[in-house]
């Protein structure tokens, strides 16, 4: 391939990157919601699809364990849904209370910021960093089911992103954005009733290594959902035009 030729993918790419896209009629925005509310809601659909979450919660685990200092061994994704990341370090002390309490308030953060993004009308931006973010995270996947999800998750993302209309990619990106935040929040929820049942969960470690009780870090992490999706909403959503 000549140089010129090369310049002029790479000017491509940068130029889409840099596009700023027409925000969606408020219908658009609100059917996004509804479709992503049902496939968190329906217990068939968010039994397949409750990996997505589990992947951003077991990402935000890795990156905080690396930036606390901590040596990323892993990260291993199991087909009941499940994920554990396993970081070298110091067993107590604050970097292992910050990575372990990094999961489940990671969804509803990435949610947070798709919905800063699509409101500023960078939803290609958003979608390549998706995409750059999942293949940064092949790198440290441990098992075979693991490796298969995310090269799903990239490869749909990718396709959209390339490949995609204008509206595809729109519908698309708002419904990730939805879907992290309504996922996070029934994480959440389930976690309780994960912790009652004494599995181990994050909120019981993080009782262990903190002294206090599960119950309140459920709590916080439900809060932290909940405020991720009130501020997203308004971010995504134009309630003068729905007016």
């Amino acid at each position: 391939m000549k140089v010129s030729q090369i310049s002029a993918e790479l000017s491509s790419v940068t130029d889409r990157l840099g596009s700023v896209s027409a925000a969606p009629p408020p219908w658009v925005v609100l059917a996004t919601a509804f479709a992503a509310l049902l496939l968190v809601g329906w217990n068939p659909v968010w039994r397949r699809l409750r990996t997505g979450v589990t992947i951003v919660h077991e990402t935000g685990h890795a990156i905080v364990a690396v930036a606390t200092g901590r040596s990323l061994s892993g990260v291993r994704l199991h087909s009941d849904t499940s994920g554990v990341t396993v970081s070298r370090g110091k067993p107590y002390g604050l970097g292992m209370v910050l990575t372990t309490l990094a999961g489940y308030p990671a969804p509803s953060a990435v949610g947070l910021g798709c919905a800063a993004l699509l409101g500023a009308g960078r939803l290609t931006l958003m979608l390549w960093i998706g995409v750059a973010a999942l293949a940064v995270l092949l790198l440290f996947i441990r098992n075979a089911f693991g490796l298969l999800a995310v090269l799903l998750a990239g490869a749909a993302v990718f396709t959209v992103s390339w490949f995609g209309t204008v509206v595809q990619q729109s519908v698309f990106g708002y419904t990730t954005a939805w879907f992290l935040l309504f996922g996070g929040l029934r994480a959440v929820a389930e976690l309780q009733r994960t912790r009652v049942r004494g599995d181990g969960s994050d909120a019981d470690q993080l009782a262990g290594l903190t002294k206090i009780p599960g119950l309140f870090w459920v709590l916080l992490f439900g809060a932290a959902a909940l405020a991720a999706l009130g501020f997203s909403t308004r971010l995504l959503i134009d309630f003068r035009a729905v007016g």
